[in-house]
């Protein structure tokens, strides 16, 4: 029996970007890479809300899944200008961001408003994407593993272990988000293995292996980590060489069609190497 391998995610999350005749057009040409299907990572599109029905009726009969940049806890009711998770599986999304940092830091979420909604797209059956990371004043005072800690216990607060199975992490410094500055690699890899060790201590009190988590009692070992904060195709490789990192949550570079392909072609030879791994493992 082959050893199981952790998946590789590419997330493309384009923000308050494309209209939806330029979002059909965008995602059109990122399909042109499923002609070539053999050893393809996860590709996630997440257009804003007003694409997602265009983006959907393209990519719909393909591998690539749709995701969304956002929702609200509550199935229905008086909460102007937010969408449901019913609305969302309505339009066919499996995937939404939920936590990213420009959403704390424009719009006022909090630890307990991403648990919150966390645990409404997991009762409704949608994968949610968990953004956690510190700002530059954090980093600089040395809090950066306290804050990303504090993040993810404060999100998967009452959340059963089964969820797990169904749950991305992506690792996004908010000083690297748009900022053109991308986090050291080896710097990311400590951040990523610390997100997972955190999660198996959620659900693993006291148990240790050899000074360490047995992180396969929890299925932690499986959990996909991304990094986010000014991927490009010419750092990604840097990142995805890394144990602890599956993936990549894209920004700006989502937004070009070529860029992005460059990207999940990196993603495939990711996969491709690990599976050549788990195969001489055996």
């Amino acid at each position: 029996m082959s050893k199981p391998v952790r998946k590789v995610v590419i997330a493309g999350n384009w923000k308050m970007n494309k209209t939806r005749k330029e979002g059909r057009a965008l995602a059109e040409r990122i399909k042109t890479i499923v002609s070539k299907p053999d050893g393809l990572p996860e590709i996630i599109l997440i257009p804003p809300f007003t694409c997602l029905q265009e983006v959907h009726s393209c990519i719909e009969k393909s591998p690539i899944s749709l995701g969304a940049q956002n929702m609200d806890c509550h199935d229905s009711g008086a909460y102007t200008g937010e969408i449901s998770p019913l609305m969302l599986v309505d339009m066919n999304v499996k995937y939404v961001l939920v936590g990213h940092s420009e959403r704390r830091q424009h719009f006022g979420e909090t630890n307990q408003t991403v648990n919150l909604k966390l645990k409404a797209a997991l009762a409704h059956g949608l994968h949610p994407i968990l953004c956690v990371g510190e700002s530059l004043d954090e980093r600089e005072s040395n809090l950066t593993d306290r804050v990303v800690g504090r993040q993810v216990a404060a999100a998967l607060a009452d959340v059963e272990h089964k969820h797990l199975a169904n749950l991305i992490v992506a690792y996004e410094p908010v000083w690297a988000i748009g900022t053109g500055k991308n986090c050291e690699p080896g710097e990311a890899e400590r951040v990523a293995a610390l997100i997972r060790s955190t999660i198996a201590r959620l659900y693993v009190q006291a148990e240790q292996k050899g000074g360490q988590v047995d992180l396969s009692k929890v299925g932690v070992d499986l959990l996909p980590v991304l990094y986010g904060g000014s991927v490009k195709a010419n750092n990604i490789e840097a990142q995805l060489n890394q144990e602890n990192i599956d993936g990549a949550l894209v920004g700006g570079a989502s937004l070009d069609g070529e860029e992005f392909i460059a990207i999940i072609e990196a993603g495939r030879k990711r996969l491709k190497e690990r599976s050549r791994q788990a195969t001489a493992a055996l």
